[in-house]
Parts: C-alpha cells; structure tokens; sequence
C-alpha cells in the first residue's frame, strides 16, 4: 500500500538516520510516480570510469558486456553522473527553531535536505551538506557514493540550531569548488540582522554553478493570524516586544512583503534562484527546483 509521506512527520521518526531516510524515500518515489520524468543517463556522454553494482542502481547504467566477460555487475558512468556536486548549506541559526504544528523550520529542513539529498544521489550526482551558525560548522563534502547518503544523514541529525548566523562567515571559501558544476542549496528562514545572510548567498553565485534560497516561513509569519495582545521573542537576541495584534497587523504585513520583495529582487538580479517554502505546503513541490536548476547547468 503507498505511504503517504505526512504519516511520517514526526520528530521521533525524523531524528534518526533510518527514519529520515524512509521519510526521504517516500516523498522522492511518490514523487516520481506522480510524474512522467526522463532520468538522464548520460547516453553520448564521454566514458568516465566504472563502479561496482550497488542496490538501489539504476539497470539502465548495467554494462552487459562486461557482465559476459567478468560475471560482475558493473556500473558504467559517464560524465554528466561525475560532473555535479549538488550542495545543501543549513542555516542553523537559532531562529531556525520556530516551530508550528509539532515541527520546527529545522525539522523541515532537514526533511528537504535528506529528499533533494537522496533524489541527486540516485540521479548519480555527489552531495555534501554544510551547516552554519556563529558556534559551529559542519562539513561533509561531496561524494557520489551510496554510503555517503547515510554519513550526510548521520551528520544532520546531530545538527542543532543556536546561536546567531555569523557575520563574515571566514569558512564559507571552503565551499567552493569552481573546478566542477555545482548546484547549491541554501535553505534558511532569512531571518538576518542587517544584511549578512544576503550578503552571504551572493559570495557564493559563480558563472559554474546554480544557486537555489529556500526561504522557510511560517504560516503565522506570512499572516500575522495572531489574536488579543501578544508577547513576542527574538529567539537569537531574547529580546522581546508585546504587540496588539489587531493594531500591528496591517503594519506587519507591509513590512513583510516589502522585505520579501526587496530580497527577492536582490537575488534574482544576481542570478541566484528565490523561493519561498511555507511550512504547510507539500514537500515534493521543492523537488521539481532540482530538476529545473540542474538542466540549467547543461
């Protein structure tokens, strides 16, 4: 019977490798079922090297001759599977732990990661996650192999958000690979103090690579739907502020679009992908950004 991916969101389920790997192999197959996707295999493609059969391969990439000469199974790859280096960068801020219903903008990215994590890796691409706040940095660099999917998910699971996004990140050179095609991921609510984040995802937009901003919001962060007088809390400076919320409102949301418009106008004028995920809507809609940014590097 087919699983529907929203039975698992569950904290419980999402904090363990086996657990998010099951929640990322849902939604990418159901998403894939849904839709009638070519996978590219790189016919025509220069010879790059073999590799072993792992399970989980696609058989269209078998090479049969050498399966009649050796008896083994034998992965031919071609350059288009070499080729890309698809990176997620977390913003792991604490006000990444905004939370609605019973999961928080970090569980949900997470989720989005281990999906796009496990789409790119059966399309053959290596993947590295790094994530970042003013505490610490976290770094697993590309790999294409299948064992490389569960040490990204064992690194992200111990991810935790605290602390402020830094302001000169002097880590952030590290990566970059302008060798290579990359398509890089950087999933983060935006939330910055003056304008170190933006300033940060323009660093890394190169004439090799795509660029992709998740923004992560709330439903309650889009539509002030707050009633009577409410305290609120910077969750990154514990600063905090009582507001009407009937007066505020009509201000708020100004504010908010104004601000959103702003970012995304600045983004896009440097050539970096801007979308804005609600926390409510359905998660195989961010994989369909995978296969529209990664065509764009051919």
């Amino acid at each position: 019977m087919k699983q529907d991916h929203q039975q698992l969101l569950k904290p419980e389920i999402i904090k363990t490798v086996s657990g998010l790997a099951l929640v990322a192999r849902v939604i990418v197959d159901g998403y894939l079922n849904g839709v009638n996707t070519s996978r590219r295999v790189g016919s025509g493609m220069e010879f790059s090297q073999y590799r072993s059969y792992e399970p989980g391969d696609d058989l269209r990439l078998l090479d049969w001759k050498m399966l009649a000469r050796s008896g083994r199974y034998y992965i031919k790859q071609s350059e288009i599977e070499t080729n890309i280096s698809v990176k997620f960068i977390l913003d792991a801020s604490h006000s990444m732990m905004h939370q609605e219903s019973d999961l928080s903008k970090m569980d949900f990215a997470k989720i989005i990661i281990a999906s796009l994590a496990y789409l790119a890796q059966n399309q053959g691409d290596a993947v590295g996650l790094f994530a970042l706040n003013d505490k610490k940095l976290h770094s697993i660099y590309p790999k294409v192999q299948k064992q490389h999917f569960n040490r990204l998910l064992s690194e992200l699971i111990t991810i935790e958000s605290e602390g402020k996004w830094p302001e000169n990140p002097k880590d952030s050179v590290k990566l970059h690979d302008r060798t290579h095609k990359e398509l890089i991921f950087f999933v983060t609510d935006m939330y910055q103090h003056s304008e170190e984040l933006t300033s940060f995802v323009k660093r890394l937009k190169t004439l090799r690579n795509e660029v992709v901003v998740l923004h992560l919001m709330g439903n309650k962060e889009l539509d002030f739907d707050y009633k009577g007088t409410i305290t609120f809390e910077d969750l990154e400076t514990g600063n905090r502020l009582k507001v009407e919320a009937k007066e505020a409102r009509k201000d708020y949301l100004i504010a908010m679009d104004k601000l959103m418009k702003s970012t995304k106008n600045e983004l896009l004028a440097n050539n970096i992908n801007y979308h804005v995920f609600n926390l409510d809507d359905p998660i195989p809609e961010v994989l369909r950004f995978f296969f529209k940014t990664r065509n764009n590097l051919f």
